[in-house]
């Protein structure tokens, strides 16, 4: 424009081209609102073109009743003719930018649709997340309650033993633990994961119970360094490695035998072993079928870790098993 030669009010006509666009500033949350009531992007009834056409119609004519009295009380292109009646200058400006607003209208539009499909798209993810947690949630539930029964019919069978040996002090003692045990289960029901130090405290009693079936059969070590205690490991993860250690190697011998529990920290990864001095097992054990404990409690750790834990059966040498697990460290 200067260019051209042209002396206009600089200061007044950026002042007025600024201030020309409040009326769609402000209209713009309205017609968002429109935009969410009357969605033009699928097949509607004649109604909600007909909305949109009338809400462009009026912001337009609005925007040029306002640029129209801007122009007239700055006069920003210093004209010095007199200038046009206020109605005609409004609806020239009306005509003049009506494409211009409805191309502004529409962008307003196809960008409060784009926001809207984000924030849909988004709330169907995090409800999906929200159904895959609680789905996730209840397979490990119905795991965990696969493992309770097993070890409660185990230790039923073991104190229906000891009645029938007319060892009656000893099923009284072995009833009693099992009581504690199972009021410390109930407890910890909806917890899928806790400090290692209540683990351990939750399989001692575990072994104290067995202790009253195997007396000075079954001998335990428990090497698990104190700094490791506050580690969170999934509730029962030992319980079932313990048990499989009795029935498959203590169980097995006159003599009976050690279980020895130990626990260390590498690379950010938490492991715990678990030894019993009993059988090796046989050449093919791999393809043999797995128990129930350990089966459900790879299920667990596939569940709450995904790939990133290990579960390990190996034989000792000269004899014994250790099974051992490794999973991330984390606290609480």
């Amino acid at each position: 424009m200067r260019a051209e030669g042209m002396h206009h009010a600089w200061v007044r006509l950026f002042l007025m081209l600024v201030l020309s666009w409040l009326p769609w500033a402000l209209a713009t949350p309205w017609l968002v609102h429109l935009a969410h009531l009357y969605p033009p992007v699928r097949p509607r009834p004649p109604v909600t073109w007909l909305v949109h056409s009338v809400a462009c119609s009026i912001v337009g004519l609005v925007w040029a009743a306002w640029t129209a009295g801007l122009d007239e009380l700055l006069n920003p292109w210093e004209n010095s003719r007199p200038l046009e009646p206020f109605t005609r200058l409004w609806l020239y400006k009306f005509s003049n930018a009506f494409l211009g607003s409805m191309i502004l209208y529409i962008a307003i539009l196809a960008f409060s649709y784009m926001l809207e499909s984000r924030e849909r798209l988004a709330r169907q993810h995090t409800e999906a997340a929200r159904l895959s947690a609680q789905l996730s949630q209840a397979q490990l539930d119905a795991l965990r309650r696969q493992i309770e029964p097993h070890f409660l019919f185990n230790a039923l069978n073991a104190i229906s033993g000891l009645v029938r040996e007319q060892q009656n002090d000893a099923a009284v003692t072995m009833i009693a633990g099992l009581s504690d045990f199972l009021r410390r289960v109930v407890q910890d029901s909806n917890r899928q994961q806790v400090p290692l130090g209540e683990e351990l405290e939750f399989v001692q009693k575990y072994l104290d119970i067995q202790k009253v079936r195997f007396a000075e059969r079954l001998q335990v070590s428990l090497e698990v360094p104190r700094e490791l205690f506050p580690a969170e490991v999934p509730a029962l993860i030992l319980q079932p490695i313990v048990e499989n250690a009795i029935k498959h190697g203590i169980d097995r011998r006159s003599q009976g035998g050690v279980i020895r529990i130990t626990g260390s920290r590498s690379n950010g990864n938490l492991t715990l072993n678990v030894y019993n001095d009993g059988p090796k097992l046989l050449a093919g054990w791999e393809m043999a079928r797995t128990g129930v404990g350990l089966s459900n409690l790879r299920t667990r750790l596939k569940g709450l870790y995904g790939n990133a834990f290990e579960l390990g059966i190996r034989n000792h040498d000269p004899d014994g098993v250790e099974v051992s697990v490794s999973l991330p460290f984390g606290e609480e």
